[in-house]
């Protein structure tokens, strides 16, 4: 009774915030479900081009991750984000209208499907960027719990939603339903009371870059976290690569039962985002920091042990601890970085932080080359030991060792320099 008299109360341009991350997250995860199902269904294309699809939907995480962290660091965040948004809002409608109008090609779908991603990149560099100018310092761990359980009930949620709507409906309301989420999204935002920001002086693009990248690498509470994640998102991928073979394979899982143990993931999400404030109120922050890769690290070893026990039950827990465990990663380490970083340097370090997803597809890369050559079995032994590699990283950190959340920290050029 006394954990929920005390629960901790956000402002209210804040909620306009969160309300907007769970409308632009659920209007992406709606497309990105929607647009290879639109593909194969009223394009009739083929797993090739469903790759160079696929290809479009990743590459803006990759090539403007950075621009975006320059700009969130320029001009007014909730500008950005809203205009992101109708960027992407305007994408979704061209997509709407070409299939109405019988003239949506693949290349007209990778193009405007490339835009849309565009907006969820600049979207996702800039809100981290903003939460710590709408809460108080105290408050952001509960902000940011609040911001991942609307991104993990999207991802939970959204692609089931956009295939129901494209085989209950169509094609284009699946897509409607996305712009008008995406649409509301911008009206949320353009009621957050956004305090002004110091003029940042103008130079050099790169001269940007070096310094928000100089900072994290040289941090030593942020450099130990980006090579964790980087190493992270390595293996989960790599355990994804070759998870829906082996289990059809080796558990014997039909494409139902794939589809349930791989949405325990999902499940895991939200039991965590759901824990993430109590487990912060409760626990050391550096422990709570030291959560998700050591239970990634188990996930890994259960999901392992299948090769000597197949059971289906082992994989859905795999998966459950793999998705619960890290969500409280993901809480901590932006709260962490949130903290740590000046404000003028935010936008820049979010992005650099968003460049730990290129992983990804050397994780794949990595799961086909061995998958190709040794099997699924070594793919799972393999996950195991870079989870563990990664596990060990975080805890042989000073991170782990924070007793609370470290305060806040000023523009002052002293730190801007701080190794």
């Amino acid at each position: 009774m006394t954990a929920i008299n005390h629960a901790p109360r956000l402002p209210m341009t804040f909620n306009r915030l969160a309300w907007s991350n769970l409308a632009a997250q659920s209007a992406e995860q709606i497309a990105l479900a929607a647009a290879p199902i639109v593909a194969v269904l009223l394009l009739g294309v083929g797993e090739g081009q469903t790759g160079l699809l696929h290809t479009a939907l990743t590459l803006p995480f990759l090539l403007f991750a950075i621009p975006a962290g320059l700009l969130a660091d320029r001009i007014s965040r909730r500008r950005l984000m809203a205009g992101s948004e109708g960027v992407r809002a305007a994408a979704l409608a061209a997509i709407l209208a070409l299939i109405w109008l019988d003239r949506l090609s693949l290349p007209l779908l990778a193009l405007l499907g490339f835009v849309t991603v565009c907006g969820t990149v600049t979207y996702s560099v800039a809100a981290p960027a903003l939460v710590p100018s709408l809460v108080p310092p105290a408050l952001l761990p509960a902000a940011n719990a609040r911001i991942e359980l609307a991104r993990t009930v999207a991802f939970a949620s959204g692609p089931a939603l956009g295939g129901a709507l494209v085989g209950w409906v169509g094609a284009a309301p699946a897509f409607g339903f996305a712009t008008a989420l995406s649409v509301i999204a911008v009206v949320l935002l353009s009621g957050i009371d956004e305090p002004a920001r110091a003029p940042a002086p103008r130079r050099h693009p790169l001269q940007e870059i070096r310094e928000g990248a100089v900072f994290v690498l040289h941090h030593p509470l942020l450099r130990p976290v980006f090579i964790t994640q980087f190493i992270f998102n390595t293996a989960s991928f790599l355990l994804l690569a070759v998870f829906v073979p082996y289990a059809v394979r080796r558990l014997g899982l039909s494409a139902t039962g794939v589809g349930i143990t791989l949405g325990m993931y999902g499940v895991g999400m939200v039991f965590g985002a759901l824990l993430a404030t109590r487990v912060m109120r409760r626990l050391p922050f550096g422990i709570v920091i030291g959560l998700g890769p050591v239970t990634g690290f188990v996930a890994a070893s259960v999901m392992a042990s299948t090769t000597f026990i197949p059971s289906p039950w082992l994989a859905g827990l795999s998966f459950f601890l793999l998705g619960a465990g890290p969500i409280l990663w993901v809480i901590s380490t932006t709260t962490l970085r949130q903290s740590v970083t000046p404000p003028s340097l935010l936008g820049r370090v979010s992005a650099i932080n968003i460049m730990s997803y290129g992983a990804r597809p050397l994780g794949s890369a990595l799961g086909a080359i061995v998958g190709g050559f040794y099997g699924a079995e070594a793919c799972l032994y393999l996950a195991a030991v870079i989870f563990g590699a990664q596990a060990l990283v975080i805890l042989l950190s000073p991170a782990v060792s924070l007793a609370r959340q470290p305060d806040m920290v000023r523009d002052e050029p002293e730190v801007l320099r701080a190794g």
